[in-house]
């Protein structure tokens, strides 16, 4: 009788801490990582200011500058359903910030058909001088490009066809066709990124991997004696950094491990 009553206690108590853990895990809370490869070598700021990268072209460069736009992170229901994530993150590797970011939006736990974010702005969010700190941090696109803001800076230097360090500046934002002022065309090139499906059952971090590499070869090979600068007003070189950009991100992991 004794050992029914214990037992009785014991799953009165597991039911109690089951309920109190439900609880807990009815929302979550979400965080990105961002980590960078080329071709599968780890790159940070630490390996920065050295011609040591080979792109499909051939061509040898260095990193000096990376930082680019991520918005948007959405989560998708099967039902058609969406959360939307608040806030937008300037991942700025040359400096070692923002590599990591934390929504203050908590999102019900539960099964998602699919993850995404946005690379860069969409056109809803892409609005002149609407954000303080990326005013500051000289994000703006010139009125003379339509407006707005940039994607991504990727710069550094290059080995010429004539063995001299020449600097490349591979600036991404919405591609604009300039040739008549008077009547700017553009073309999207933001990019959703897709994740696939997950369970979200307690705080989650998505683990994001930027292959450097990706952004030089697929589908377009990428020649730097040819598209080395000035790339901003080159409509058609936007629109190539937008098919390449499709390839360069992935997810490297999801932790806690999915239940």
């Amino acid at each position: 009788m004794k050992k029914l009553i214990a037992v009785s206690f014991f799953m009165i108590a597991l039911l109690a801490c089951q309920s109190d853990d439900q609880a807990i895990k009815s929302e979550a809370t979400i965080s990105f990582n961002f980590s960078h490869n080329w071709d599968g070598t780890m790159v940070s700021n630490s390996d920065f200011n050295n011609i040591q990268y080979t792109n499909a072209h051939g061509d040898i460069l260095s990193i000096e500058r990376l930082r680019y736009l991520i918005s948007k992170i959405t989560f998708h229901k099967s039902n058609g359903e969406k959360i939307v994530l608040d806030g937008y993150n300037l991942v700025d590797v040359t400096n070692g910030t923002h590599l990591s970011f934390s929504s203050k939006t908590t999102i019900p736990t539960g099964n998602y058909s699919n993850v995404s974010f946005l690379f860069g702005f969409d056109n809803e969010d892409n609005i002149s001088g609407a954000y303080p700190d990326l005013n500051s941090a000289s994000w703006n696109v010139p009125e003379m490009l339509g407006g707005g803001y940039h994607f991504m800076q990727l710069e550094g230097k290059y080995i010429n066809e004539q063995s001299e360090e020449i600097g490349y500046a591979y600036h991404a934002i919405r591609a604009v066709d300039n040739s008549d002022p008077d009547n700017l065309i553009f073309q999207d090139t933001f990019i959703e990124v897709n994740l696939g499906s997950v369970m979200i059952s307690n705080d989650t971090s998505f683990n994001i991997e930027m292959n450097i590499a990706e952004w030089f070869k697929n589908p377009n090979t990428w020649d730097l004696n040819l598209l080395y600068n000035s790339l901003m007003p080159n409509f058609n070189a936007q629109v190539m950094m937008y098919e390449n950009g499709k390839n360069a991100f992935s997810l490297e992991s999801v932790s806690p491990e999915n239940d």
